[in-house]
């Protein structure tokens, strides 16, 4: 009966503690005063660091694996070092990271945001931070309960942010809610010197959904946002991980699988027709690098990877290049992405 009671009890703290974040206007840390060139080209990098845990020998139990933590505070400490080294790196003027704990018990209250911000050099960016998770206490796996997450998304500009918000996407209205982040994107508007804006937005779309409709759906409410600027008159690139496959079928660039996954369909044909926005999916056809491992466990050769990371701009931004870094997985399940653009006159 006590066993009861305690489920009961706990099934209700779950579901009364259980809320959307909503719609925020957010503060913009830092303190440039650059505005955004035109016909200047500039390198923008995206990155879903897995919550510092995902290193190359790492499973999570949502994706077939055995792991709900990451696997010790220190290998995180030392994983978050690596992946805040790499980012430094590549000296981008746009970077938007996914997955950035802040007080978790799967990352053992690391504030993994402090020490990005840290490593990245507070004097050389301005920043936007955004929640899009703030679970509940969760007891599964009962052996290592995931516990509660405080996670989001995180902005870093080399300009001037003036404003910034949160916007918040339809999620799940069954239980599946319940395991799925809070989605959401941000965007962060960023003067140029032709009087315009540049409207930068960072995203992270669903994945673990009951029919993958609810990813389309947060997709065209997105959709509908971007367009509605670049009819503003301002320049809009968005970069995030769409959870969906934007290659159309990755086997045909990365081989088959050993077993076949439902969880990243493609993008709907045409969901892109009627607009001044494309899809920028990075690739390689000569040396095709994935930006997504399957986490079932250690990654390995034949495991199910594709590209769900990516870019959208505006057609009054040209894009020069856009690729996959490669680090083999070995500091997240997934791989940095890059693009070189201009906004034009």
């Amino acid at each position: 009966m006590a066993l009861v009671l305690v489920a009961v009890g706990y099934v209700a703290y779950v579901m009364i503690d259980y809320h959307r974040i909503g719609n925020e206007v957010m503060d913009c840390a830092g303190g440039k005063t650059e505005k955004v060139a035109i016909n200047t080209e500039y390198d923008a990098v995206s990155w879903n660091v897995g919550f510092g845990a995902y290193e190359s020998d790492y499973g999570f139990f949502m994706d077939g694996g055995t792991e709900s933590w990451a696997w010790s505070k220190e290998r995180l400490n030392a994983n978050m070092d690596k992946i805040s080294a790499l980012l430094g790196e590549q000296n981008a003027q746009f970077i938007s990271v996914q997955e950035l704990d802040s007080n978790s018990t799967r990352t053992y209250h690391v504030d993994e945001r402090s020490m990005l911000e840290e490593k990245l050099d507070r004097e050389k960016y301005d920043s936007v931070y955004v929640l899009n998770f703030n679970s509940p206490f969760l007891m599964y796996p009962l052996t290592q309960p995931h516990g509660k997450s405080v996670s989001g998304i995180e902005t870093f500009a080399q300009f001037d942010i003036t404003s910034a918000g949160r916007v918040e996407l339809p999620v799940e209205k069954s239980l599946m809610r319940l395991v799925d982040l809070d989605r959401c994107y941000s965007k962060c508007y960023m003067p140029t010197e032709n009087g315009k804006n540049l409207v930068y937005y960072n995203m992270h779309l669903s994945a673990y959904t009951s029919d993958g409709a609810i990813a389309t759906e947060q997709l065209k409410k997105l959709i509908l946002d971007m367009q509605g600027e670049y009819e503003a008159g301002n320049y809009v690139v968005c970069g995030g991980d769409f959870n969906k496959d934007l290659l159309g079928d990755s086997s045909v660039y990365f081989g088959e699988c050993e077993q076949e996954y439902t969880w990243a369909q493609p993008l709907p044909d045409g969901i892109f027709d009627g607009t001044n926005l494309k899809l920028v999916a990075p690739l390689d056809e000569e040396n095709p690098v994935p930006s997504c491992r399957n986490a079932d466990g250690p990654y390995h050769k034949g495991q199910f990877v594709l590209t769900i990371d990516g870019f959208v701009v505006s057609d009054n931004v040209e894009v020069t290049e856009s690729d996959v870094i490669d680090t083999g997985f070995a500091y997240s399940d997934h791989n940095p992405i890059h693009m070189s653009f201009k906004l034009l006159k």
